[in-house]
Order: structure tokens, then C-alpha cells, then sequence
């Protein structure tokens, strides 16, 4: 089940809310887990028993961690619950891509090639492995007390607004809220109209811009103009996709009293690489940095050590999103550029171009490593980079102009109009504004009726 479908909308949504509202006090955290369960069951019931057993494992460990005298069994213990939530993330997600490298690799040298039963990834696998790591590791630290029971930890990680794809939310964050939270009408209000905001980035941005992506990336030798404008087009959509999934995450959170921190903050105005992952899915560079980066070292081991840090920390992460070779080069791209700009910052100072151009010098930087990120494979990636550059010819393909259509393009225009005036559109979000939601989510909703379902981009990590 989706935030953006309409059995969501007109049928989990309002029966959640009227129960939970209905429900005495006491008996919400409870009803929070089995109708977040029932949320999650949904897609595939059989990998239920797996959020059940990894929650119900990492709460039992962290109460060893929390009741251990001696810090050797401290360590123990958090050794043993990171490196079991690692080996379920590492088999279901990465088992395929294991294999698939390594047969490529012995076939290259004239054996046969190993079979492997395909292993589906769970859905929401990579985020709440990461909750229950970053729990183990407060509690370790004692940044955070060991949940008071299974049912409000269970709830916590099952929690259906931030389970399927964040926000990376640290427990602690939330765990006063599970029993002191404000219920009150303006917070409701706020809710339905940030749930709004997100439903019309997702249904009438991402989705009306989707098919130019897809298509540019799905010809085999794509144009200059190809390349460039599905770059352009994914580029729009990821942001829309994903911002749009936060909103409606923090929405359905603060209807029912949570709040949740905030996850974007215009990044693409960003004027370097650094300050763009200070300003995209805060909560995974905020989780990056405090469970990989500082453990590695952060900036206290040397300069050159530093540099290392960093470019780890980007790889890592970039194969945290996907089991493919080309996310490793997405964040290695990145982890690279954070090197060089740190490296740069350190022997020259801050850069003295003007803001505007910094901000597309940065563009470009992110939407070579978009490219990446959203191709199939790395032959995919190359030759999108060569169609950019204009070495498969300069004209749209027959296969483009199929796709571009005007109120594709459209859409496609008013959203990156958006992009640069958020800035100035934060300032009045407030008051009238809201009320021109109402009629552009009646037509968000319309749109979804008529079209077939569109996952959320960040399902599928």
C-alpha cells in the first residue's frame, strides 16, 4: 500500500484515523503497530515475520547492551546486533549482486556460472535496518534509554509514515512522543495540508515528468537533446518523488501528534556539493555522518584521512541505495567531489564566483551523478554521458518526440519555476496561500484516478 492510491486515501487513511482517534489513550501505540503492520503486510504478508523478528531481536539485544555491567559484554552485544541487522541487509539486498559480479567475473575466465534463486528485496529493508542500527548504537552510547516496551519500540520502527522510506529517524527523537504528544486541531490542519503539498508534488510533478525520463534512458544511443532533457526531466522527478514522500510522511505524522524532522531544504539551490548534502534527505547524511562517518574518524585522524572519511562514508552510502555497480560510482562521485571541495576550501578559501553561477556549477555536478543513480547499468550511465556531450547526434529520436507532449513539458517547466522560488514561496505558506491546495489536490486526485499506479522512487531501496 502507497500514500498516493486511492485505497489509501479513501480507505486505510480514514478508518486509521477515525479508530485512533476513537481509541482510549493508553491503547494508541498499540494500535499504531497493528495497523502499521496491516500497512506493511499488505505488499507481501510473508515479510512481516521479518520486521517482526528484526524489531523483536534488536529491542532483546539492546536490553543486554542497557543491563551489562561490563563494557566487554557493552561491546559485545552491540557488535552482535549490528552485525545481525547487516547480515539480513547484506543477504536480501546485495545476495543477487554478489553473485551476478562474481559470475561475471568467472565466466569471463571460462567457468560456469553459479546459480542462484532470485532473492526479493523487502520493501523499506534499508530503512529500518537503519533505525534499529542507529538504536543499538544510542543505547551503547547511552544517547538514549532502552524503550520502555516492545510494543512502543515495535511501534517506532513499524511507524507506517516513515516506514516504507523515511525519513531515517532516530529513536529517541520519537520516544517521549509515544507517551507525551500534542493532539489539537491546528496540528491535524498542518498535517493535511503539508500531506497535501506532497501528494501534488508526487501525482502532478513526478509523475507527468516521468515518462521523458524514462524514455531518454531507455534509448540506446540517445541525442544531445535526448540526454539532456530526460536528465533534466529525472532530475525534476527524483526531487518531487522523494520531497514529495517526506511531506506526506511528515504530514500523516503530525495528524496523529509526531513530528518528524525536517528531510529537504531547497537543495537544488544549493551552491556546492557540500552544502547540497547539508540540504538533500537530511535525515540519511545526518545518520551517515553520526554512525559512519565520525566512527571512521571524521576529521581527527589527519587531513588525508579526512579525505578517506569522506569518500567512504559517499561510497557506502551510495551502495546503501542499491545493489548495483552504479550507485557505487554515484557515491563515489560524491564522496569525491566533498574531497576536492574540502580539500579546495582548506588551500583557497571560499570560492569567489558569483552565487548564481555556483549554483549551476553544482547542478551539473548533481545531475552527472543523477544520471548514475538512475541508470540501469553503467553502459546505460556512459552513454547518456555521451549523449550530453553530443556524440550520438544533436536532435530528439523519434522514440523522445513521442513522449514530449505540452503539458509534459509544461509541468516540467513550472517545477524547476519552483525549485528557485520555494525560497521566496516558504514565506507565504501560511494563511491564503494554503487555499489554493485545495482545489490542485481535487485535481492530483482526479489525475490518480485516471492513470496507472506510479510507485515512489525510494521504494526500492
Amino acid at each position: 500500500m502507497v500514500f498516493s492510491s486511492n485505497l489509501f486515501l479513501f480507505g486505510f487513511l480514514p478508518l486509521f484515523l477515525t479508530i485512533y482517534y476513537l481509541a482510549p489513550k493508553k491503547y494508541r501505540s498499540a494500535f499504531i503497530l497493528l495497523a502499521s503492520y496491516f500497512f506493511y503486510a499488505w505488499w507481501r504478508p510473508e515479510f512481516l515475520f521479518l520486521l517482526v523478528l528484526t524489531t523483536t531481536a534488536t529491542y532483546l539485544i539492546a536490553i543486554q547492551i542497557a543491563s551489562a555491567e561490563c563494557l566487554k559484554i557493552k561491546k559485545y552485544w552491540v557488535t552482535v546486533g549490528i552485525v545481525a541487522n547487516l547480515a539480513t541487509l547484506a543477504y536480501f539486498k546485495y545476495a543477487n549482486f554478489g553473485v551476478d559480479s562474481f559470475n561475471y567475473l568467472i565466466k569471463a575466465v571460462g567457468f560456469e556460472a553459479i546459480e542462484m534463486a532470485n532473492i526479493i528485496l523487502p520493501i523499506g529493508l534499508s530503512f529500518y535496518i537503519f533505525h534499529a542500527i542507529s538504536y543499538l548504537i544510542d543505547i551503547y552510547r547511552k544517547e538514549a534509554l532502552p524503550a520502555r516496551n516492545l510494543i512502543d519500540f515495535s511501534a517506532f520502527i513499524a511507524l507506517f509514515p516513515h516506514l516504507v522510506a523515511g525519513p531515517v529517524l532516530r529513536y529517541h527523537l520519537l520516544a517521549e512522543q509515544f507517551h507525551h504528544r500534542v493532539h489539537s486541531w491546528s496540528n491535524f490542519s498542518r498535517g493535511c495540508t503539508i500531506f497535501m503539498v506532497g501528494f501534488c508534488k508526487k501525482v502532478l510533478i513526478a509523475d507527468t515528468v516521468a515518462p521523458l525520463a524514462d524514455a531518454a534512458f531507455a534509448i540506446k544511443n540517445p541525442s544531445m537533446m535526448d540526454a539532456w532533457l530526460g536528465t533534466i526531466a529525472y532530475t525534476i522527478q527524483l526531487f518531487f518523488d522523494f520531497s514529495g514522500y517526506t511531506d506526506m510522511a511528515i504530514g500523516l505524522a503530525l495528524m496523529i501528534g509526531f513530528v518528524f524532522p525536517q528531510n529537504f531544504n531547497d537543495p537544488y539551490t544549493s551552491k556546492s556539493i557540500t552544502e547540497f548534502w547539508q540540504r538533500w534527505h537530511m535525515s540519511l547524511s545526518s545518520w551517515l555522518r553520526e554512525y559512519l562517518y565520525i566512527p571512521l574518524g571524521g576529521n581527527k585522524k589527519g587531513t588525508r584521512r579526512t579525505y578517506i572519511n569522506l569518500f567512504l562514508t559517499m561510497l557506502l552510502g551510495g551502495l546503501w541505495h542499491g545493489a548495483n555497480w552504479t550507485f557505487v560510482v554515484w557515491g563515489a562521485w560524491h564522496g569525491g567531489i566533498l574531497a576536492i571541495e574540502r580539500y579546495l576550501k582548506s588551500k583557497f578559501g571560499d570560492s569567489i564566483l558569483p552565487s548564481w553561477l555556483r549554483i549551476i556549477k553544482t547542478m551539473l555536478l548533481v545531475m552527472i551523478g543523477w544520471i548514475f543513480f538512475r541508470a540501469i547499468d553503467l553502459n546505460n550511465a556512459l552513454q547518456m554521458l555521451r549523449g550530453l556531450i553530443g556524440l550520438n547526434g544533436f536532435n530528439f529520436s523519434n522514440m523522445m518526440e513521442w513522449q514530449i507532449e505540452p503539458d509534459r513539458l509544461g509541468i516540467l517547466f513550472v517545477a524547476i519555476f519552483l525549485v528557485y522560488a520555494m525560497p521566496w514561496l516558504h514565506r507565504y505558506r501560511g494563511g491564503p496561500m494554503r487555499y489554493l491546495l485545495i482545489p490542485l489536490f481535487f485535481w492530483a486526485v482526479a489525475t490518480l484516478s485516471a492513470q496507472n499506479f506510479t510507485p515512489f522512487l525510494y521504494f526500492q531501496f
